[in-house]
């Protein structure tokens, strides 16, 4: 198993290779765990007795030499469960101071995928419908897959609606994505003379500008600019119905 896994449980990475090298070969000595293990027999003691704390693998006495096996692997499962539930329990306290230190005008970076993804924690936070002038397609690259679904499903379940501006060229190279759209979705495309590579995006008291995009794509040299201002926020708003009535082929998904 993935070594980082384990790790993410709580477990050492002596810890994380005697318990996968006890489910393997089963009831075990000492010396043969250290060498079913390749880790040093000193550090097999200490690391056998964290993972009897933990509840991961159990003691066999004996007169001659005790020996170690492994409890089931959803044990791994539960430990797991119990880290998720620590985390709940601080999670409010958290959220609270995170909100009160938040300053009412703020400006700040994000790059790349990951500050897609900061992006969306964002929106879900904020719970507020999103405008956007220059849509790309950017959130469907492939590499956001998974963190796209769980987003959509979340948005959806806020009842968040998009409202886009969509590139010219979206409608020749991605016809019927706007029909494909996994959320509720209003849209129009901007006329043929106005597409770059950037893109704005205005949801709650926040303004975010994308720099270096092409279709479908976001790169990891891409810059999220992010202004945290109510005002603002709600002249972006203004400006975009402004360009709403000046683009063509309105739409509803």
């Amino acid at each position: 198993m993935n070594q980082a896994v384990y790790e993410s449980l709580g477990l050492s990475p002596n810890e994380g290779k005697i318990y996968e090298s006890l489910v393997e070969h089963g009831e075990s000595s000492i010396t043969q765990v250290a060498i079913n293990a390749k880790i040093h027999r000193r550090n097999a003691y200490d690391a056998i007795a964290r993972l009897i704390d933990k509840g991961l693998c159990f003691e066999i006495i004996s007169s001659k030499e005790n020996r170690y096996n492994a409890v089931d692997p959803d044990k791994l499962v539960e430990l797991l469960g119990e880290k998720q539930n620590q985390l709940q329990e601080i999670l409010p306290a958290l959220k609270k101071k995170f909100g009160q230190r938040l300053a009412r005008e703020e400006a700040f970076i994000y790059r790349g995928l990951e500050g897609q993804k900061n992006i969306w924690r964002d929106m879900l936070r904020i719970g507020k419908d999103a405008y956007v002038v220059g849509a790309k397609g950017g959130w469907f690259d492939p590499r956001l897959e998974s963190s796209r679904i769980a987003f959509f499903k979340e948005a959806n379940k806020k009842s968040l609606r998009f409202h886009q501006l969509f590139d010219y060229e979206m409608k020749i190279q991605k016809p019927g994505f706007a029909e494909s759209f996994p959320a509720k979705l209003e849209y129009r495309y901007l006329p043929k003379d106005y597409s770059t590579n950037s893109l704005l995006h205005i949801f709650g008291d926040y303004v975010i500008t994308y720099t270096g995009l092409t279709i479908g794509k976001i790169s990891d040299d891409t810059v999220f600019f992010i202004l945290h201002s109510k005002d603002l926020a709600e002249s972006y708003r203004k400006w975009f119905w402004y360009m709403w009535e000046q683009s063509s082929e309105p739409g509803k998904k």
